[in-house]
């Protein structure tokens, strides 16, 4: 965890960073927005930036969002500064932190961005053999591939890894090859200099140079363009990269980590993905099991999110009834540990009994995980289906999903089968289609 301090390190500002080293952050300093720029352009990059709310706030978002560098903005400064904090979150800020600052709340911040584990909720037996061999391969650099379905715990695998290696002192940086576009993604993996296209103000650092001496790990590497797969190949066989725009390559020393949703060996087949980056990327795979093949895993699962999000809502933390754990453990859970944590975080803000009731929790269960009410189910849901276009009925089924992840469009993309790109695609058409209707709309 990297945290960028911008603003004066007066008493209070060096007690939350002291606070913040003590909970194990890497945390740098930066007087202002000019400089905290430079030294993310640099590579020193970070992971959260924390800003004195008396600085310019949305010249700093707004740099970040030109140049496409992707990390959360907290304010700070103190109760009377009222006005500056509502300011703050307007500007960009997606939090404000009071001073003095609060040890327990700096924490939470922490842990909340960080999203690190050193261990890995787990009981089965099949997950016992899968951390035991993450466990031998951890130290070495080997490239390592990770598959299974989406919300398996993909990159909490990779985190994992990258924690129990030599490197775990250095970087951890990942990047999502699905949620950046095609024309961004390679000034995003290699750096660019300045002018090599429109809105390049300056030279910038890319991820593999941000991961130097650490891991990289590479998010749905399948959804990454054919031409981009080349260059890729090229850095991790002679480990330095060329900015875009740049005539000097550049030297870095990182482990590669990736991971992917589908059948890599399909997709090399069917021609979408490079035989020779599949095998330089699958030295070493772990296929990750779904939810329902670790039923084991399921009651642990819930206890850590009943906890997690009842410690961050302020609410006492409730046990499941015996009802409600007979359902989850019952439910095929197709979003996997993803689907069920989101479960676990509406329960906990809807319960209002002593326990966590099946009420709280909000899943239906498949006509095949209800016994006797298969053919009434199937003839209702066939019937309701009846002459919708597919347009519509997929329509539904999007925004139904976008609906039941809280508006978290990865984890509505992941549960859907589809790539973010995808996903946001479809939204920006029901948009367009919706502004393009409403003269129209009644008749």
């Amino acid at each position: 965890m990297r945290l960028l301090i911008i603003g004066s390190l007066d008493s209070h500002i060096g007690q939350a960073s002291k606070i913040a080293k003590d909970r194990g952050a890497e945390v740098s300093h930066a007087p202002d927005v000019d400089s905290a720029m430079n030294l993310l352009r640099s590579g020193k990059g970070a992971d959260l930036l924390m800003i004195d709310i008396r600085l310019d706030i949305k010249k700093i978002h707004d740099a970040l969002q030109t140049e496409h560098i992707h990390v959360p903005i907290v304010g700070f400064g103190f109760n009377s500064d009222t006005e500056l904090a509502v300011k703050a979150i307007k500007n960009g800020a997606k939090e404000y932190i009071p001073l003095p600052p609060d040890e327990i709340l700096i924490a939470a911040l922490l842990e909340s961005v960080s999203q690190n584990m050193s261990s890995i909720i787990h009981s089965s037996e099949k997950m016992r053999q899968i951390v035991k061999m993450a466990d031998q391969i951890a130290p070495s650099d080997a490239s390592v591939l990770i598959t299974g379905e989406s919300g398996t715990g993909k990159e909490v695998m990779a985190r994992y890894i990258h924690s129990k290696s030599k490197r775990s002192r250095g970087p951890f940086i990942s990047l999502n090859c699905a949620a950046i576009p095609d024309n961004l993604l390679e000034s995003e993996l290699f750096g660019h200099e300045k002018g090599a296209f429109t809105g390049a103000v300056a030279r910038r650092v890319g991820k593999f140079e941000e991961a130097n001496q650490g891991t990289l790990l590479l998010d749905e590497i399948s959804e990454m363009d054919a031409r981009l797969q080349a260059k890729l190949l090229r850095a991790i066989q002679e480990r330095e990269i060329d900015r875009v725009g740049g005539s000097k390559p550049v030297k870095v020393d990182i482990r590669i980590l990736a991971t992917s949703n589908r059948n890599m060996q399909e997709e090399v087949k069917a021609g979408n993905f490079r035989e020779d980056l599949f095998y330089r990327l699958n030295i070493i795979n772990i296929e990750l099991p779904s939810l329902r093949e670790r039923k084991d895993d399921i009651p642990l699962f819930a206890e850590h999110f009943i906890e997690k999000y009842s410690k961050a809502n302020g609410i006492k933390a409730k046990p499941l009834s015996s009802d409600a754990l007979a359902l989850i453990q019952k439910y095929s859970w197709p979003g996997n540990v993803r689907e069920l944590e989101n479960a676990m975080h509406r329960a906990v803000l809807l319960s209002t009994e002593s326990k966590i009731e099946k009420s709280a929790i909000m899943i239906t269960p498949t006509n095949s995980e209800q016994s006797g009410s298969a053919t009434t189910d199937s003839s209702s849901s066939n019937v309701s289906l009846v002459g919708r276009t597919v347009n519509s009925v997929e329509k539904d089924l999007i925004m139904g999903t976008l609906e039941h992840c809280l508006g978290n469009r990865t984890h509505a993309a992941n549960m859907l089968g589809i790539s973010i790109r995808t996903l946001r695609n479809k939204l920006k058409q029901y948009e367009d289609e919706m502004n393009g209707t409403t003269s129209s709309q009644g008749i």
